[in-house]
């Protein structure tokens, strides 16, 4: 059986490119588990291969994800630019990031012409020289799982681990409407080769910070009904950062709450950042096209998972939002008729 027969030329092409050169995976910023995980898995399979590899990302590791690292070495602006001045520049995969907007302004700069990317995102446009994307598969650690079984590269209990934390996090614990039979097959696979399912969770899910957890007070406490009470949105503040001591990676998750709501169709968290203005939108239903909605600020992502950053103050980008999703709930029942 071949789990990904689509990517399979286009994989063989960026290995072969690969061979013989220093190798740094980039992923992106604010990075999640889908991220790190599969940041991990590659570079531990190139690794393997003889490939000298190193991992990028423009924010630090989770608390909660880095048990999943090992000796991989992951690398910041700063440290990265006295690696390269060390032991000299490196050709650059990104996983989970299908353009230089995720990965931030440094990494466009740092990483001008990438190698490859892979990923489950549609980008905009040609963005590396090798791309393996697969839009309707639920994680890029699936993608990366299915070609790694299909080419019978090593797959350890770390690599598995990473991708399985990968997988189970950007399906919401196999609840999402991506987690099909594949996902299951690839996760059972995983399990086969050594990841711990329950020691896993326990790692994401049960290490919560009480900062965390004060955090997720404001946010529940400002979420208000929206669009008829089809809408869900909860915004937080630079302040609410400040007085809990909470940290920007303490926002994972947080716009389930939202969407979990019985009887709302599409959950928001709109975050004030230092620079501007962050959205989170995730929908019940892909018929809501969420990804539309963010592209109209500039961001993207998938049909019921998507978000923005803009330079508009949370309280400039708010109405603009709500009325875009409005329109867009508008269209979907319009369609229907």
């Amino acid at each position: 059986m071949s789990f990904f027969p689509d990517l399979a030329a286009p994989f063989q092409t960026l290995l072969d490119a690969l061979a013989g050169q220093s190798v740094v995976v980039v992923g992106h910023a604010r990075p999640d588990g889908d991220c790190i995980g599969s940041q991990v898995a590659l570079a531990r399979v190139l690794r393997a291969r003889g490939i000298d590899t190193v991992c990028y990302n423009p924010d630090p590791v989770p608390r909660r994800l880095d048990f999943l690292v090992g000796d991989i070495p992951f690398f910041q602006q700063d440290a990265y630019l006295e690696e390269v001045r060390r032991s000299g520049s490196r050709v650059a995969v990104f996983v989970d990031c299908a353009d230089h907007h995720r990965a931030g302004a440094a990494a466009r700069e740092l990483f001008v012409e990438p190698l490859g990317t892979i990923d489950h995102h549609i980008g905009r446009g040609q963005f590396a020289k090798h791309e393996v994307i697969d839009s309707h598969a639920a994680a890029t650690a699936e993608i990366l799982a299915g070609l790694f079984f299909d080419f019978g590269l090593p797959v350890d209990a770390e690599t598995a681990r990473g991708l399985y934390a990968g997988i189970a996090t950007d399906t919401g614990q196999f609840r999402f409407q991506s987690t099909t039979r594949r996902v299951f097959e690839l996760a059972g696979r995983l399990i086969d080769c050594g990841a711990d399912p329950a020691a896993i969770a326990t790692e994401i899910y049960e290490r919560e910070s009480f900062e965390k957890l004060e955090l997720l007070g404001r946010f529940l406490s400002s979420m208000r009904l929206e669009c008829g009470g089809r809408v869900c949105a909860g915004r937080l503040r630079l302040a609410d950062f400040e007085e809990t001591g909470a940290l920007p990676e303490d926002t994972e998750g947080l716009v389930d709450y939202a969407r979990g709501i019985d009887g709302i169709e599409i959950g928001c968290l709109v975050e004030e950042r230092p620079d501007g203005t962050k959205a989170s939108l995730r929908a019940k239903h892909p018929e809501y096209r969420v990804d539309l909605i963010a592209a109209e600020f500039g961001g993207g992502g998938h049909q019921c998972a998507a978000g923005l950053n803009t330079k508009e103050s949370i309280d400039e980008l708010y109405p603009r939002l709500m009325a875009a999703i409005a329109a867009r709930l508008k269209a979907v029942d319009d369609e229907r008729k």
